[in-house]
């Protein structure tokens, strides 16, 4: 399994293998994705955006939370 972590902009100077946005929006890059993909986000819109390309949707509390366990 991959991980795919993207964000707005570029991505941090200390983690040059994860992906940055560039001048569109992490969601954006998100919404093109092709399935099937695990979704970690809080944003409702986001999920609704990824619809059923998503093979599973977790909240980010859910996600930390399953992180300290």
């Amino acid at each position: 399994m991959d991980l795919l972590v993207v964000f707005d902009g570029p991505p941090p100077e200390e983690a040059p293998d994860l992906v940055g946005s560039g001048r569109r929006s992490a969601d954006d890059v998100i919404a093109e994705l092709e399935g099937p993909f695990w979704l970690v986000s809080s944003d409702r819109g986001l999920r609704d955006r990824v619809g059923d390309r998503a093979e599973r949707i977790v909240g980010g509390g859910s996600f930390l939370r399953q992180l300290r366990v």
